[in-house]
């Protein structure tokens, strides 16, 4: 399944991708249960199919099963009984928010990609390096990234993200995919200067609206192997990354593994895997991300996720 996340009347409701609908998979589920006869199918629909993203991968593969089951009932309707009870509507005109808006934890990879490493300068690391993202910093698919005004230096990193189904602690490489709910996009936007002043990358990867993030949770059945896809950054449609995932130094298991000897992954957990060669401050001249910018990120298992660019002096008082 295309899980999204979409915000109706000031609500955030989890929903599925269906060609170019979205269902609505408590409403669905709750429709499923009543044409089954059962009574209360609201509460039930509410119990097994939460609205919420991190409550939904929290319950696990029952959660999914029930999802799955809520898609097929709604093709078995017509068009306009699903519209008049509200369990579909259009991709195009829908409010997507970041698959799961609120993740617990952003826990980003750093110099994962050996072309990456070669032409910022740096050695491969022989542990994978980590630093983390905040909450704040995402942005919806379709929303406007922000070049802060303390700097025009603001690069475009596109990535692989992993979102964490079943949690857990000391988790193994071996069973390191059990605990993927699924696959995502992420465009690591960061601040240069800020990065690199100091010998930690908190403040640069860490500006308010920084952080694209979606637009889909493509579930882990529909990707068997996260190591095969094809990695694409665009500005304005010209290409500026091109990559696999294959060349990845740390893999999802690894990476998963070393994580989790310190912390407890949760579901809903975000893993931001790193970028590959072609970021802009290492280009001749270098290049950055401007105002009027179209940015987007393109795996085609998953989707393409595409943000345009603003300057912060120009946004609303």
């Amino acid at each position: 399944m295309k899980l999204v996340s979409t915000l109706q009347s000031g609500e955030a409701r989890l929903g599925a991708v269906s060609g170019n609908t979205v269902i609505d998979l408590q409403r669905a589920a709750a429709s499923l249960a009543r044409s089954e006869g059962k009574v209360a199918a609201a509460e039930i629909a509410a119990a097994t199919v939460p609205t919420d993203a991190v409550r939904f991968l929290e319950l696990g593969e029952p959660a999914i099963a029930a999802a799955r089951a809520a898609v097929e009932h709604v093709a078995t309707l017509s068009d306009a009984d699903a519209r008049a009870d509200l369990l579909v509507s259009d991709l195009d005109e829908s409010r997507l928010l970041c698959p799961v808006p609120k993740p617990p934890k952003i826990i980003c990879v750093a110099r994962n990609y050996g072309e990456h490493a070669k032409e910022a300068g740096f050695e491969m690391s022989e542990i994978p390096i980590l630093f983390a993202r905040f909450t704040e910093t995402l942005v919806a698919p379709g929303d406007p990234v922000v070049r802060p005004k303390v700097s025009d230096d603001f690069d475009w990193e596109g990535e692989l993200a992993v979102v964490i189904g079943k949690g857990g602690r000391a988790i193994s490489k071996a069973d390191a995919l059990d605990h993927v709910a699924g696959y995502s996009l992420f465009n690591d936007c960061t601040v240069r200067p800020y990065q690199f002043r100091v010998t930690q990358y908190t403040a640069g990867k860490n500006f308010s609206y920084s952080g694209p993030f979606g637009p889909y949770l493509v579930t882990k059945d529909e990707i068997p192997d996260p190591h095969t896809l094809d990695l694409s950054l665009t500005i304005n449609g010209e290409t500026k990354q091109s990559a696999n995932t294959g060349d990845m130094f740390f893999d999802v298991p690894t990476i998963i593994e070393h994580i989790s000897e310190f912390i407890a992954l949760e579901p809903g957990d975000l893993i931001p895997m790193g970028t590959p060669a072609g970021v802009g401050f290492k280009r001749k001249p270098p290049e950055f991300l401007k105002p009027g910018d179209v940015v987007s990120v393109t795996i085609p298992e998953i989707g393409t996720l595409t943000n345009p660019v603003v300057a912060e002096e120009d946004l609303p008082a």
